[in-house]
């Protein structure tokens, strides 16, 4: 009997010591989400503003409100109705811009990137097929947005967003080389639209034209991030 006693008052202890475990476990459990969520809202806060959209889990119910979607505003319902009137269409021709050789030589400076047949016309007239210097690529990939006037800070493109957010670029191509001399101008068209969580993702496509030839200097599609 004691025996018996003895193993049956183990068990008990043994349930007991499993409970207290497993409830400490989902305690813990419980909290992580809310921690590790005020530990990247720290961190992004500090170093990353952008990742302010991002949740990596649910919020506690007390603050389930501050991150539910909301009913977008009457301004945002007509910014997009109004870009997907323009989808595929050409929305925007710029000015008109030189590329000069004084252009590609402090771009040069600025990158380091000190090619002859960037910076040496005496050179490129007697070596490179284009027989001039040329731009580099990635200097007229740098004039969109001067191309586009989208730094001018008296023209909003998206009055009605609350926040822009230029995202990345999904492709670059360079089909045409831009002689020093020449005139470039930008023209865009929005060719994809996709609705976010508290916004819209656009891809713009941005073609970089040179007067009087029948190839652009680059094609590049823009993807920018709108939020209401």
């Amino acid at each position: 009997m004691r025996l018996v006693e003895s193993i049956k008052q183990g068990q008990e202890k043994l349930e007991s010591l499993n409970t207290e475990i497993k409830n400490r476990v989902e305690s813990t459990l419980k909290h992580w989400p809310e921690t590790l969520n005020k530990k990247v809202s720290d961190i992004r806060n500090m170093s990353l503003p952008w990742t302010q959209y991002f949740h990596f889990f649910h919020e506690p119910d007390e603050t389930q409100s501050l991150v539910e979607d909301k009913a977008p505003s009457d301004s945002f319902i007509a910014l997009r109705e109004r870009l997907h009137a323009q989808l595929g269409e050409e929305s925007y021709v710029g000015e008109w811009f030189t590329v000069d050789q004084a252009c590609i030589d402090q771009f040069a400076h600025v990158t380091g990137d000190h090619q002859w047949i960037h910076t040496d016309p005496e050179r490129a007239v007697k070596e490179s097929p284009f027989k001039a210097t040329i731009a580099h690529g990635f200097l007229t990939l740098s004039l969109i947005p001067m191309l586009t006037d989208t730094v001018n800070p008296e023209k909003n493109d998206y009055p009605e967003a609350r926040l822009v957010v230029n995202y990345g670029m999904n492709k670059v191509v360079f089909p045409a080389p831009v002689k020093a001399g020449k005139r470039i101008r930008a023209r865009t068209r929005i060719i994809k639209i996709q609705t976010l969580r508290r916004g819209l993702e656009l891809v713009r496509e941005v073609k970089i034209e040179i007067e009087n030839s029948k190839r652009p200097a680059c094609i590049a599609e823009l993807v920018v991030r709108l939020y209401d």
